[in-house]
């Protein structure tokens, strides 16, 4: 590992950790308003706890505000979530497409789970569905090893610059293209982009999010 990427992991966890405790108390008035949203709608959970892949392989709980209907996945087996699906309530459709659903991850990355930037985290037992109908575990997608050595994030290169319902084996291409290019600088660029997608209502959107 050369030393520009090595000097920005290790400035990567404090710079986390600092900018997730500011977020969780700017947005302390946001967890309020929508937690009283949530249970005014169907009276349900106000949050949804989710199993995920973390760095190395290690899994850990995912905290995200309840988007769905309860019993979203009856059966426990991930389901992924189509364009209008009708699982997604309607305080829901605002949460995700402008990605406010995922607010409560700043715990996560406060706690080392997750970083701001970086791959997608994934659910121990996603499957790739190809164009013929195979389904292919995600293990044997070139790139699923490389991306599991740096933390998941909350944002990334894949997240941003691909839409929603893009190839696993395409994202995991800009997965690896973020992590040889890692630097601080690049970072902060992709967390701004992310907050102009977020102002844009467009992290749904199944075309070009900028």
């Amino acid at each position: 590992m050369n030393h520009p990427i090595k000097k920005a992991l290790f400035l990567k966890r404090p710079f986390d950790m600092l900018l997730s405790f500011i977020g969780l108390l700017i947005s302390s008035p946001l967890w309020l308003l929508f937690s009283i949203l949530i249970k005014i709608e169907d009276g349900g959970p106000i949050f949804y706890r989710q199993e995920r892949v973390g760095k190395k392989g290690k899994n850990f709980k995912a905290y995200k505000f309840r988007s769905m209907i309860r019993d979203a996945e009856k059966d426990g087996r991930p389901v992924q979530a189509t364009e209008h699906d009708p699982r997604v309530t309607r305080i829901g459709r605002l949460l995700r497409v402008t990605a406010m659903d995922e607010l409560p991850q700043l715990l996560n990355i406060f706690k080392g789970d997750m970083s701001f930037v970086g791959p997608r985290a994934l659910r121990p037992e996603e499957r790739e569905v190809g164009g013929g109908g195979e389904v292919m575990p995600l293990h044997e997608i070139p790139g699923f090893e490389q991306r599991q050595t740096v933390r998941p994030g909350l944002t990334g290169v894949a997240q941003i610059f691909l839409p929603a319902d893009a190839s696993r084996r395409r994202k995991f291409r800009y997965d690896l293209l973020y992590i040889r290019q890692i630097s601080f600088w690049l970072d902060l660029k992709l967390i701004f982009l992310s907050f102009w997608i977020t102002f844009r209502g467009k992290w749904e959107s199944r075309e070009k999010k900028i």
